[in-house]
């Protein structure tokens, strides 16, 4: 069996909301076999430098990212893992209609990772699609911790989603 675990980022925010990403998630990049990040960067230097640490990273610009970032990166990525149809965008909307907006403009991809709210999501859409935004990192906004996500995929489908909330940092100061 082929197992394949996928890191999800996004809002790092990385110098704006801190000035880096925490040693956890750094840790958590070396583990895992491919890393997404769903926008909102801020720096050029965060995204080079998980480019050189992931062994494989998809992302997308967020609507802080400015011209470099949106130079390097596109508004949607697509990627395929043992068959599992991914794809990333910043942002969705609203939370209300989410689901069936989705549906509508992704109709196929089997699981899309999104991000811009901060807040944790995992939901299956009436047609199938998993919707997954790992909240924030570096900046938990009115969420209880900051967090991202694990995926494990393996024999052609997701096996396991996990959130993981970091322990609480003290906040870096603001630029």
């Amino acid at each position: 069996m082929v197992t394949t675990s996928l890191l999800l980022l996004a809002d790092t925010h990385v110098p704006k909301r801190a000035r880096e990403l925490p040693p956890e998630v750094w840790a958590a990049v070396d583990e895992a076999d491919v890393v997404a990040h769903a926008g909102d960067w801020v720096a050029l230097e965060l995204l080079n430098e998980l480019n050189d640490r992931a062994r494989v990273l998809h992302g997308v610009h967020g609507n802080n990212d400015g011209a470099e970032l949106r130079a390097r990166l596109p508004e949607v990525a697509r990627w395929e893992i043992e068959g599992v149809r991914f794809a990333a965008i910043h942002e969705t909307g609203a939370a209300t209609g989410r689901e069936q907006r989705m549906d509508a403009l992704f109709p196929d991809v089997d699981v899309l990772v999104f991000g811009h709210s901060h807040i944790p999501w995992d939901t299956v859409t009436p047609a199938g699609l998993r919707l997954l935004n790992p909240g924030s990192p570096t900046d938990r906004r009115r969420q209880p911790a900051c967090s991202y996500q694990r995926v494990t995929v393996a024999d052609g489908a997701v096996r396991a989603v996990e959130l993981v909330l970091l322990p609480p940092r003290a906040p870096a100061p603001r630029r």
